[in-house]
């Protein structure tokens, strides 16, 4: 007969060791779960050629697309030889090839952003924001400031072709980023400095609301208790009045022709 002992001891091995695999068991599914899945694009009755096959009629843009991070994007179950990068974007080729070309069974990013938010979810996340650029209205394409083919991605941290910032919001952005007399110094850093290019939940588009953003910079060690210096100037009771251009004092937040405080 077993011992009251004996039969107490093994329910404490049998708990013990029920508790040990349920932990390995939330461990493994934590470590385990699968990142995001990308499912290559789909075009019906295609199938995917290979960088080369692109060359014939692309050769500027096969010839430049080596320098792109995005010519590391290739699947390797496109069990075929080469690189596919081109066809990661713009999907297999096979049909848009015997087509003669045109615009007939190829993807364009340009004309649909699906292709790009299949990598870019966080882009895509931003674009779905209250304040944003009217991508997925169809009203921008991602290519209107991105290069997704050439050496230009190679940027600081902002996106592709993002290196020259200014530049690309100038196509749209004239009146903000003309020559000014007085430029508002963060110009110089780039328009991303304030603004998410993407989206964002504030007014045009802001990293942050205001005044937040402009005391990122715009900011002192202050010395007298109950006061609140910028630049030397107590500006406690303009602080309470509102935004720093909203109540009516830097009006002309990128730059002035008459006033080095940045007003009209």
């Amino acid at each position: 007969m077993t011992s009251p002992v004996k039969v107490k001891q093994a329910l404490v091995v049998a708990l013990a060791a029920g508790i040990a695999a349920g932990a390995v068991l939330f461990l493994v599914s934590c470590d385990t779960t699968p990142g995001t899945v990308m499912v290559p694009l789909e075009i019906p009755g295609a199938h995917y050629v290979g960088n080369q096959a692109c060359a014939d009629c692309h050769k500027e843009i096969v010839q430049k697309f080596p320098a792109s991070p995005h010519a590391r994007v290739h699947f390797e179950t496109a069990a075929m030889a080469g690189q596919t990068g081109c066809e990661s974007c713009h999907g297999p080729g096979s049909k848009h090839i015997a087509a003669g070309g045109g615009g007939n069974f190829i993807i364009n990013p340009r004309n649909d952003p699906a292709s790009c938010f299949q990598c870019h979810l966080d882009v895509n996340a931003e674009l779905n924001l209250p304040h944003h650029h009217p991508v997925i209205e169809g009203h921008m394409s991602c290519v209107q400031c991105h290069d997704p083919h050439g050496g230009d991605i190679f940027k600081p941290a902002g996106g592709l072709a993002m290196a020259r910032q200014n530049e690309s919001c100038t196509q749209c952005h004239r009146d903000q980023t003309r020559p000014f007399v007085f430029v508002h110094q963060a110009m110089s850093e780039g328009c991303v400095v304030c603004h998410n290019p993407h989206g964002s939940i504030n007014d045009k588009m802001l990293v942050e609301s205001d005044p937040n953003l402009c005391l990122r910079c715009h900011s002192q060690v202050q010395t007298t208790p109950g006061r609140f210096y910028i630049g030397n100037v107590d500006h406690y009771t303009r602080m309470q009045i509102g935004t720093c251009w909203a109540s009516g004092c830097h009006t002309a937040v990128h730059g002035s022709n008459v006033d080095p405080r940045l007003r009209y």
